[in-house]
């Protein structure tokens, strides 16, 4: 128990040092940059333009670089719940979602118009929404009649292209644009 207690106690040790160790490598570092630059606006005129070209292309590098990683993790995670929601991995309740999201708008329009939003385009908003679920039921009634139906009378399923096909092929072609204009 006490050597638990001194594990814990000296742990916290370490992350202060660690702290006070960025803390002093952000000042050198912050002090090397100043020293290399200094007062830019002091400079001449080709100096500037030389220093701004430069920082502008690193900024724009690192900018592609990182917007690379951060468009294919946030991507390949919308695919993975995708696909994972469309085999049945995953059930998402959009009921909620929605409910959320609407809170949200509503809340967002009443800051920005400082006025609540009528009744009557919250009553359309549900009854909308409702509709969609209900075509919804209907088209997937149909798939399992006419699934049925193949199976009876036979012949194969046709091949039907589905949300999910269109959302991955536009997906991989924006992925390939992006790629491509990237490098």
């Amino acid at each position: 128990m006490a050597s638990a207690l001194g594990k814990k106690s000296k742990g916290k040790e370490e992350n202060n040092q660690e702290l006070v160790s960025v803390d002093e490598m952000a000042r050198k570092t912050k002090g090397v940059i100043e020293k290399i630059l200094g007062d830019v606006s002091k400079t001449s005129a080709s100096k500037q333009i030389a220093l701004g070209g430069v920082s502008g292309w690193c900024t724009g590098f690192l900018a592609m670089k990182v917007g690379k990683v951060a468009a294919m993790a946030v991507g390949g995670g919308i695919i993975l719940l995708q696909v994972a929601n469309h085999q049945g991995y995953i059930n998402i309740n959009w009921d909620k979602v929605y409910r959320k999201v609407d809170k949200v708008v509503d809340k967002m329009e009443e800051k920005a118009t400082g006025e609540k939003q009528p009744w009557m385009n919250k009553a359309e908003r549900y009854l909308d929404r409702k509709l969609d679920k209900a075509e919804n039921l209907l088209k997937d009634k149909e798939r399992k009649v006419r699934r049925k139906w193949y199976n009876v009378f036979g012949g194969e399923e046709p091949f039907e292209t589905r949300e999910i096909h269109v959302f991955i092929v536009s997906y991989v072609a924006g992925l390939a644009l992006g790629l491509g204009t990237g490098m």
